[in-house]
């Protein structure tokens, strides 16, 4: 592997700090987007009792909002969870973006590895075959071995790029994917809370009513 690499030339240097750093970020991303890191089980009706309940206090939210982006999510709710439902709503709104925007976090650069991949096999490709072609120039077609190291060169760098590149963009879609499906869940829950905490405001008016009609029928 290290004759192959070597024989690559320096043009193999960038595609393999590339893959590299595409392995570190997969790594990590698989890590990062763990089911039950994301969306622990249960987690959104325990939030559901504790808003029902009126269990809440500055170290519940602190606790869930450290614990997971879906319990950063609903505390964020929770914070407001005495303002109308559309300052709810908003405020879900927002914070749900930043979450969602660490949920993406590297997969840019994964992308990018992904399409740079191919263009830095290219390069080599190019710079092998110049190679090839000024020895050729130097030294007629005489010797064969010179011709055989360019194209060498150019093969290994276009097989190197492909294999980094292949792989990066069939796990930037695969993450990307499995965000989309955590962000659905999300709001799903977030939904779910948020019907929770408008719904006593909701029924007290109704409340206010009934009780006015009953004190307008006795009079």
């Amino acid at each position: 592997m290290l004759e192959i690499l070597m024989a690559g030339g320096w043009a193999l240097l960038p595609i393999v700090v590339c893959s590299l750093l595409a392995l570190a970020i997969v790594l990590e991303r698989f890590w990062a987007l763990r089911r039950a890191a994301v969306l622990p089980p249960g987690l959104g009706a325990e939030v559901r009792e504790w808003a029902r309940s009126a269990k809440l206090d500055a170290a519940h939210l602190e606790a869930l909002e450290k614990g997971s982006p879906l319990g950063e999510l609903l505390a964020a709710a929770l914070a407001v969870r005495d303002r109308p439902r559309e300052l709810i709503k908003e405020r879900i709104e927002d914070t749900g973006r930043h979450v969602v925007h660490r949920m993406e976090r590297y997969l840019n650069t994964l992308g990018t590895i992904a399409l740079i991949g191919p263009l830095l096999g290219l390069l080599g490709t190019v710079v092998g075959l110049i190679r090839m072609f000024l020895s050729v120039m130097a030294g007629g077609i005489g010797d064969p071995t010179r011709m055989a190291g360019g194209i060498g060169e150019a093969l290994i760098c276009t097989a190197f790029g492909l294999v980094v590149s292949i792989p990066a963009y069939v796990l930037h879609r695969y993450f990307r994917s499995k965000v989309g499906g955590y962000v659905v869940q999300m709001e799903k829950e977030a939904t779910a809370l948020l019907d929770d905490l408008s719904a006593p405001r909701a029924a007290a008016p109704r409340r206010r009513h009934a009780s006015d009609a009953a004190t307008a029928q006795a009079d």
